[in-house]
């Protein structure tokens, strides 16, 4: 196998919710490898101290990887033009966009008999689907001009298992998430014919990792499982939750040359759980 084919060093790669764990992680892989990161947050000292660990770590530096913070608010265009303006004039341009930001809120979790789905928030709801929908086609507008005037480079969003299937409880993520894998789909085809071939949109799809924004629902204070996290390991048959690192082989690939002839697809990185029916 030609390792050329999964060089992403020199690439430029900015990274949206980026001082996230997941996000984080795949930060740290891809500096590791040589890549400069653009982290972009909307908390402006956590991105500052990841790119400081970043920066720290021997293995990065042993690469030639770099990491600069930006401060961004994905749901404001305004906010991500100024940051793809310093960008642009801190790594001289863009070669991948990974739209990571997104996540869920308690308040539009239905937990009965204390939380119907009638009585969710309205404020709620928008807030939840606005962070992961918008929160990735507004990006994405933005650094997509740059590549498509470009003629190259790749976009990777994150969907969710909620896209494939929806879960219980979570009606406002599932339906966010939904839309970013079919946004997905339009975009790569839209990029393909109206642009250049070679600007590719893809997605990733992770199945369950243990978050902030999830923990709640899968364990209780003592660590213990949750009858909801018993479940979801039960219908995992690798029979664990995801690590951070499990994300990176993927997106590596996505990002690559190994994957030139690839777009339009969400790729699960679930342990099994998309496969498993259950008996």
């Amino acid at each position: 196998m030609n390792d050329a084919l999964f060089d992403v060093s020199q690439k430029r790669v900015v990274i949206t919710g980026a001082a996230g764990v997941l996000c984080g992680s795949l930060a740290r892989g891809l500096a590791r490898r040589g890549a400069t990161l653009g982290v972009l947050d909307i908390a402006d000292d956590a991105a500052a101290t990841l790119c400081e660990q970043i920066r720290a770590d021997d293995a990065t530096r042993q690469a030639g990887g770099e990491a600069h913070p930006f401060h961004c608010n994905v749901l404001e265009a305004g906010s991500i033009e100024t940051a793809y303006g310093k960008v642009r004039e801190r790594l001289g341009g863009v070669d991948v966009l990974i739209n990571g930001a997104g996540g869920n809120k308690a308040e539009a979790t239905c937990v009965p008999p204390d939380s119907l789905f009638f009585d969710l928030s309205a404020d709620a709801i928008r807030w939840v689907f606005d962070l992961n929908c918008m929160g990735t086609i507004l990006p994405s507008q933005v650094f997509g001009r740059h590549l498509a005037e470009q003629g190259s480079g790749c976009i990777v969003n994150v969907s969710s298992m909620n896209a494939f299937r929806p879960l219980t409880r979570i009606a406002a993520y599932s339906a966010a998430k939904a839309a970013v894998s079919n946004f997905t789909q339009w975009l790569s085809t839209y990029m393909a014919q109206s642009h250049n071939a070679a600007v590719r949109v893809n997605a990733i799809a992770p199945g369950f990792f243990l978050t902030e924004q999830n923990r709640f629902l899968l364990t209780n204070e003592d660590g213990s499982p949750t009858a909801r996290g018993r479940q979801i390991i039960d219908h995992t048959p690798m029979g664990r939750y995801g690590h951070p690192d499990d994300l990176l082989g993927t997106v590596v690939w996505l990002i690559s040359d190994a994957a030139s002839f690839v777009t339009g697809i969400v790729v699960p990185v679930d342990g099994g759980f998309s496969a498993y029916s259950g008996v």
